[in-house]
């Protein structure tokens, strides 16, 4: 009896590990890094010696890859449960309580490397403040009535908040030296070889401070933090729909298409 996607992803990664968007490696980046749209990579298994070359070819595939396709199969069909989901389920299965917790983990990476509890602090605040919306808007997904005959603009705008929360990340001109890249927490650095694969501005704000003094150098990773901590903050906001609320319609009189 064959194995399930799950055992195997568990086996092959020593546990289930779903990681962000931070390399540039895909069309993915575009959407993400660049327009804030949220966005998804999904592969099985990992790259194989011939990935992008002449030997990249389907006799390849189908005499030494994946001899059966049955991984081909099981992608596909993952891929395809994904679409029903984003298509059909009332309320967009977006966590942003599990972005919260990862976040918080990478502010746990970003205190031991540089040992600054002050900008720590300031951040964990603001990702303490995101997980508090995240988890209201699952209340609020949950206590949605899909027989209200107001429900159907209710969830569109529920629905324009999950979606929009992920712009909140962005920053107009983008990452300093960088302008198309403008998601302050997963664009890939600008040094490939940073300890840093998230906080981009922090990873470039490091990587530059060769000839600062401890001074100096403490004030620019300040200033990305804080970049960072007010894009978190403004996410939260969006979430709660505090940037919504004031041009909400006073009825609901008219159609709005799902």
């Amino acid at each position: 009896m064959g194995k399930m996607v799950h055992d195997t992803w568990n086996e092959m990664n020593g546990g289930i590990n779903i990681e962000r968007l931070a390399r540039v490696d895909s069309d993915f980046s575009p959407f993400l890094h660049h327009a804030g749209i949220p966005s998804v990579d999904l592969y099985y298994g990992k790259e194989f010696p011939g990935y992008h070359t002449a030997l990249d070819s389907y006799d390849w595939m189908a005499k030494h890859g994946d001899p059966l396709f049955l991984r081909h199969l099981a992608i596909t069909e993952i891929w395809g449960l994904l679409a029903l989901r984003l298509a059909d389920d009332p309320v967009l299965p977006f966590d942003y309580e599990a972005y919260a917790s990862q976040l918080q983990e990478h502010t746990n990476t970003f205190a031991v490397m540089l040992n600054n509890r002050q900008a720590v602090n300031l951040m964990n605040g603001f990702i303490n403040n995101l997980s508090g919306a995240a988890m209201e808007v699952l209340k609020e997904a949950k206590q949605l009535d899909l027989y209200d005959e107001h429900s159907m603009m209710r969830r569109r705008l529920l629905n324009d908040r999950l979606l929009l929360t992920e712009r909140s990340f962005l920053q107009a001109d983008g990452l300093r030296g960088r302008g198309w890249f403008k998601h302050l927490l997963y664009s890939p650095p600008e040094d490939y070889d940073s300890k840093l694969s998230f906080f981009p501005g922090i990873a470039d704000a490091i990587s530059r401070l060769g000839n600062l003094s401890a001074e100096e150098r403490q004030v620019a990773v300040q200033h990305e933090v804080w970049k960072v901590s007010r894009a978190i903050q403004r996410a939260a906001g969006v979430l709660r729909g505090e940037f919504s609320q004031q041009n909400a319609p006073s009825n609901f009189s008219f159609s709005v298409a799902p």
